[in-house]
């Protein structure tokens, strides 16, 4: 087993600041147009990046999406972008199969962690202790500890804590090899700590907010798993908002860490871009650019700049040595993300209440038809690793100004097939109403969540306005205990997001625009569920 204080990477270190002054000297006409394919986690690395193009007089656009998304971009041959900046490395060892990104290179290292609620560590008797992922496994089956944690298929914080738990069933950090992946015991301590996901998303940046949003709506989540620079951000942002913060847990038998790699997408664009991007990153990497960084609470190369100090409040400590767990071959990454969403992850309980109103005749009805086709085909769902399985259940409720029928199956292949030749005789007419569509989804659902056992959601398709009113739903989501979120997947060049946003921020859900396409749309929202 071997510790480390910080991830070491190749390359020599950089004279700050003659680069600085040679970088920021320049001037003259317009400089190039160029985009940036990022991870949620570096919006906080905006501000260094138009600094450096402002010199430059370029124009640059961070364009902000889950680490998936920016995988099936380079997978798809043109991500639409001049560079990509995912959390991690391994989304673009898997699917950059064309290799057309160039020039990779680590910014900076963040473990992904456990922050725990400062009261909930110390009645687990976790403040100052050393805590293994058996010791979380044990507080998660014992019936003391849940925590928000990404999906491991959608975003590189679930993938990196989902690692993690795969390596301390294995009980070796330095490498998980494709035969330990069927070993009983490694998927037993997976699938055990998996039990605890209170909350599920596609997005980290998005999660720490829940968990921010959920102090102030009362919902008051236990942990969360996330990257130690987002924690320590959600932190200060809880602190300045005087709620309690969260105890930083660095699991003692290994973390995995994101390495924030910046790669060149070679477009054909010429050699005078490629230099914008070698200069850019240049500039990240100098000791200027890395000192701001490392006060944001990341980790950056040893000599480049200061860590930021220890927090012994909150256990946040950057220069803190971690055992890190090595990541596998990408053959061996691709099946244990297989594994999870279809064998250990919790099974979801989804409610799709469908639009079929008068207004949706024509190009909408087309459309929603066509989500229906992905959404219930197993081989497309596949693709890109939302797959339902025979442990989750999914409910249809069509509805205009009332609800047209209803429909249940689970994610067996049969069943979904016969749930979507139901669905494709769907037919557009009447009016809308989507408040009481979601409130017969709460009533559907309650028995079925009696368990405990299923992750629920109410998924919301519309291009319109409700005609009904929003107490209908919000009486009903109260008498439930507030337990299903709603998520709201918008299309149509006139629809008001209003009333579907409020519902998102009262039931701690979100809004995804379908109006480019409906299909990544529904794609989005099963990274939530």
């Amino acid at each position: 087993m071997r510790t480390f204080r910080f991830l070491r990477h190749p390359w020599a270190l950089l004279a700050a600041l003659p680069l600085m002054a040679a970088l920021l000297s320049g001037c003259g006409g317009p400089g190039p147009q160029f985009t940036i394919l990022s991870g949620s986690e570096n919006d906080i690395l905006e501000p260094l990046v138009q600094e450096f193009c402002k010199s430059r007089n370029a124009t640059c656009t961070m364009r902000y999406q889950g680490s998936l998304d920016i995988a099936l971009a380079l997978k798809a041959g043109d991500p639409g972008a001049d560079a990509v900046w995912p959390a991690a490395s391994i989304w673009i060892d898997m699917f950059d199969t064309t290799r057309r990104v160039k020039m990779v290179k680590s910014i900076v290292q963040m473990p992904v962690i456990l922050g725990v609620r400062r009261s909930k560590a110390e009645a687990l008797g976790w403040i100052g202790a050393k805590v293994t992922v058996k010791d979380i496994l044990a507080a998660v089956q014992g019936g003391k500890l849940k925590f928000l944690m990404t999906s491991a298929t959608q975003s590189n914080s679930g993938a990196a804590a989902y690692l993690a738990m795969l390596a301390a069933g294995i009980g070796k950090p330095d490498l998980i090899e494709a035969g330990d992946l069927d070993k009983p015991e490694v998927l037993a301590t997976a699938r055990g700590l998996l039990k605890g996901v209170e909350r599920s998303a596609g997005s980290s940046g998005w999660l720490a907010d829940l968990y921010r949003d959920g102090e102030r709506s009362g919902a008051h989540y236990q942990a969360i798993w996330n990257y130690e620079a987002v924690i320590k951000e959600t932190n200060d942002k809880l602190i300045a908002e005087n709620h309690e913060p969260l105890y930083a847990i660095y699991p003692a038998d290994g973390v995995a860490v994101a390495d924030s790699p910046l790669g060149f997408v070679d477009r054909g664009r010429g050699k005078e871009l490629e230099g914008f991007f070698t200069d850019l990153q240049a500039f990240l990497l100098s000791g200027e650019a890395q000192g701001k960084i490392a006060k944001t609470g990341r980790r950056v190369e040893i000599g480049r700049a200061t860590p930021l100090a220890a927090d012994p409040k909150t256990n946040l400590d950057p220069s803190r040595p971690v055992t890190v767990i090595r990541p596998p071959e990408p053959a061996v990454i691709q099946k244990a993300l297989l594994i999870y969403q279809e064998a250990l992850r919790r099974p979801s309980l989804t409610a799709l209440c469908l639009d079929v109103s008068g207004s949706m005749q024509g190009p909408g009805e087309t459309q929603l038809l066509d989500a229906m086709r992905f959404l219930l085909t197993p081989a497309r769902t596949r693709e890109v690793l939302v797959q339902w399985t025979k442990s989750d259940q999914i409910l249809i409720l069509p509805f205009s100004d009332h609800v047209l029928w209803t429909a249940r199956a689970s994610g067996d292949d049969n069943e979904q097939t016969d749930l979507l030749a139901r669905a494709l005789e769907l037919r557009a007419n009447g009016g809308t109403d989507f408040y009481s569509c979601g409130a017969q989804a709460l009533a559907l659902m309650k028995p079925m969540l009696q368990d405990g056992q299923h992750l629920p959601a109410i998924v919301i398709m519309t291009d319109g306005k409700s005609q009904g009113a929003m107490s209908t739903f919000e009486s009903a989501w109260r008498a439930d205990g507030h337990r299903v979120p709603v998520f709201g997947v918008t299309f149509g060049s006139e629809v008001d997001r209003a009333q579907l946003d409020n519902l998102a921020k009262l039931t701690g859900g979100r809004v995804f625009d379908g109006s480019k396409s409906l299909t990544d749309a529904f794609r989005a929202v099963r990274g939530y569920n």
